[in-house]
């Protein structure tokens, strides 16, 4: 592993490119990287940073947004098969004839979306700010929230807003999170604070001590006075959790299906070998209509103005 790492510093410095990574990339991903952050955080740091490549370790749909963001840079992406489970589960087409039965309502969609739906948001919205997103809209003005359904009904439940209609959409790590594996190791660890991703069932958040994305995750760990914590999301995260609190214990939530803990299969498709072969060659590239990304920058910045 150090040959390929090592490798990959020095293509980085023959070719100039930076390295952006998603927390729940490998470990050994996450070293290499420049930047390491969540989805949106790592594609507003594309745009702001001096340099004409940037490769995306993460999933397709990233990729997408910093090349929305920086339409000047070449974005590199290493496995253009590294989708992700909840973008993919609303098609721009369907979500363009779903959007037409209520032309009143203004559309918020999530991130984590393709560029085809964001080019259909008036604005999008991350984990950490949809709260903010929604509450930012007139009461009396009916929204489409897409794609995901639990962060929908999450927001709705915060906000006891009755005029949101949500897509049936979810991630497939978040969504098989399970409540009794959750509940047996509180038993066991009854000192634990239990952290949860929004993305997760409604019966999942309510267990949380904390619900917020997985920046608010990493920062909420770091205030806590607790030193033992139950981490329900994406276990790529964890890595930067021993990182930056190594006195701390952080223990993954187990799946539905029995598993010790839930990883995103496509996160972990970005390898080693793929960057290298990535920074190599040069490619593959994002390539984005022009139409398509222009729309879909308004509803990205539309978002920022937000905070």
């Amino acid at each position: 592993m150090k040959d390929k790492i090592a490798r990959i510093e020095e293509l980085k410095r023959e070719k100039g490119v930076v390295i952006l990574a998603h927390y729940y990339c490998r470990e050994e991903v996450q070293q290499v990287a420049d930047f390491l952050g969540d989805s949106l955080a790592l594609s507003v740091k594309a745009r702001d940073i001096d340099a004409k490549t940037i490769l995306f370790a993460g999933v397709h749909f990233m990729g997408e947004t910093a090349k929305v963001l920086s339409p000047e840079k070449k974005v590199l992406i290493p496995n253009p098969e590294a989708t992700c489970s909840l973008a993919e589960s609303c098609p721009a087409a369907d979500f363009a004839k779903f959007k037409a039965n209520y032309p009143d309502a203004l559309v918020v969609a999530y991130v984590n979306t393709t560029v085809g739906v964001k080019a259909l948001t008036d604005i999008c919205c991350t984990s950490s700010n949809a709260l903010q997103v929604v509450e930012s809209i007139p009461q009396d003005k009916q929204i489409i929230f897409a794609p995901d359904r639990n962060l929908g009904s999450y927001i709705q439940k915060v906000t006891g807003r009755q005029n949101m209609i949500l897509w049936d959409g979810a991630c497939h790590v978040h969504e098989k999170f399970s409540k009794e594996g959750i509940l047996e190791l509180k038993k066991l660890n009854p000192e634990a604070k239990v952290v949860v991703h929004p993305e997760c069932r409604g019966e999942v958040a309510e267990l949380a001590d904390y619900c917020g994305s997985t920046a608010g995750i990493l920062s909420y760990c770091g205030a806590s006075d607790c030193d033992t914590f139950i981490v329900v999301t994406e276990p790529g995260i964890l890595a930067e959790m021993e990182k930056k609190y190594p006195s701390k214990k952080f223990i993954p939530a187990p799946s539905v299906e029995g598993k010790a803990c839930n990883e995103c299969e496509y996160m972990k498709m970005i390898t080693l070998d793929s960057i290298i072969a990535c920074l190599e060659n040069e490619s593959p590239t994002i390539e984005l209509d022009e139409e398509t990304r222009l729309k879909a920058s308004k509803s990205i910045e539309a978002m920022v103005k937000i905070g």
